[in-house]
């Protein structure tokens, strides 16, 4: 039996999809936090009363823990990272690692000086497909990578409960300030860019983005300050491959698709085929043991937690990513998911915005495994979003656009239409939970 790791979750709603994950892999949730007081209360009890719960994320840090998950906000999770790291407590961070390059720069110093584990819980390319892209990039079967895409597309009705069957989730904006409402195009990138840097081992150097302007009805209830639909990111890699990705796009329907192309062949995952994957090669260049230039096949699970991992979430990636870190929490090993491939995935975020904003214009992607990177951009604090209280110091607003048209407002009906549901919800009239 594997050593039980004590486990505190900071973020109740989203840390509490994973009591089960954590639980199945051996781990003892023994502590909660989050700001809010129910959600606290909530997942303690459907806990059975065996956690302690806390609103102060200072006194929650207290409480003897290996490790600490974040499921806080999207954007503050550097912050919380860096006091467990001083604190020698090991991370697993959801989302993205951090929301500006200054933060990026603190979080791989902290990494650097701890002696804990740091995680990026990055659960797409643990998906059943992309982890047979990268068996098949490691065979070395498709050549030299040259080309990759990746979209992470995600679109939701922007109505609630106007439509039979679909309802727009009130509680995952639960203010005007919420950062859902000030995300910008190119933010959300890590389900759509790690699966590939994971399979092909390439890091970013250069990015550049464009926007795709679409807003929303303006008789909807959704008051996103961002009209953009999506953007389309392009960057060129340090092994002198080129990947095209998205941000979380709202363009066509529901689909995550990847593709990787190599010198003498590529893989891909098939469009609405249900895991399916295409496997093709030259005629001149099939490998051994291949009677044809195309293959369509569905990649079989073969694990002992089997089980445990089709029920997860994800496509059973939520299952991988507990279960690999805690692994190399017991064992004291290097990961691929490690502090600089997350800032690097967050600096194509951040820079990606930036080159929107700049009408298309070439960033670098800095390596913050180099000290004159990190010197570069320890200072910049450019952000988007607003942040909780006491989050920054003297930064708690956006101090530069979130939209690539900054004159972009949410219109007036949405912003009464909102305010109107945010009430029935504060006042418990509406079913979400």
């Amino acid at each position: 039996m594997s050593k039980t790791l004590k486990i505190g979750i900071f973020g109740a709603n989203r840390g509490s999809h994973y009591f089960d994950i954590i639980m199945a892999n051996n781990g003892e949730i023994v502590a909660v936090c989050d700001k809010k007081e129910k959600l606290v209360n909530a997942a303690v009890a459907k806990l059975g009363g065996t956690a302690k719960g806390f609103t102060d994320f200072e006194e929650f840090i207290k409480e003897p823990m290996d490790c600490i998950f974040l499921a806080n906000y999207f954007h503050e999770h550097a912050k919380y990272a860096i006091r467990c790291l001083e604190m020698g407590i090991n991370v697993i961070s959801e989302c993205t690692a951090n929301s500006t390059m200054a933060e990026g720069v603190a979080l791989c110093r902290a990494a650097e000086k701890s002696n804990a584990i740091y995680m990026i819980a990055e659960n797409y390319p643990f998906m059943l497909f992309n982890q047979e892209m990268k068996r098949v990039c490691d065979s070395g079967s498709l050549g030299k990578i040259m080309f990759a895409e990746g979209e992470y597309n995600h679109p939701g009705s922007p109505y609630y409960k106007k439509e039979p069957g679909v309802k727009y989730t009130i509680s995952l904006k639960d203010s005007l300030e919420h950062w859902r409402n000030h995300l910008p195009a190119t933010y959300y990138v890590t389900h759509s860019l790690a699966p590939l840097m994971a399979a092909t081992g390439a890091f970013p150097k250069k990015v550049t983005a464009m926007p795709i302007f679409m807003p929303l009805p303006e008789d909807c209830d959704n008051p996103k300050a961002v009209g953009d639909g999506t953007a389309i990111i392009m960057t060129q890699n340090d092994d002198g491959s080129v990947f095209r990705v998205t941000g979380c796009a709202t363009f066509g329907a529901r689909e995550d698709s990847y593709r990787i192309c190599g010198k003498k062949g590529q893989i891909e995952n098939v469009r609405g085929s249900d895991g399916m994957v295409m496997q093709q090669y030259n005629g001149w260049d099939r490998p051994e043991g291949w009677d044809t230039n195309c293959k369509y096949y569905k990649p079989e699970l073969i694990d002992d937690d089997k089980e445990l991992i089709e029920k997860s979430g994800h496509g059973g990636g939520d299952f991988f990513v507990f279960r690999e870190f805690f692994r190399c929490v017991r064992e004291g090993k290097p990961h691929q998911f490690d502090v600089y491939f997350a800032t690097a995935m967050a600096s194509v975020a951040i820079l990606g915005h930036r080159s929107v904003l700049a009408g298309g214009v070439t960033f670098d992607v800095p390596d913050f495994r180099l000290e004159e990177d990190k010197k570069k951009w320890e200072n910049d604090y450019s952000t988007p979003f607003f942040y909780s209280e006491g989050y920054f110091d003297d930064v708690t607003a956006p101090n530069i656009p979130s939209c690539s048209r900054p004159e972009y407002r949410p219109s007036k009906q949405q912003l009464e239409n909102y305010l109107n549901w945010l009430e029935m919800y504060n006042n418990g009239e509406l079913d979400e939970f």
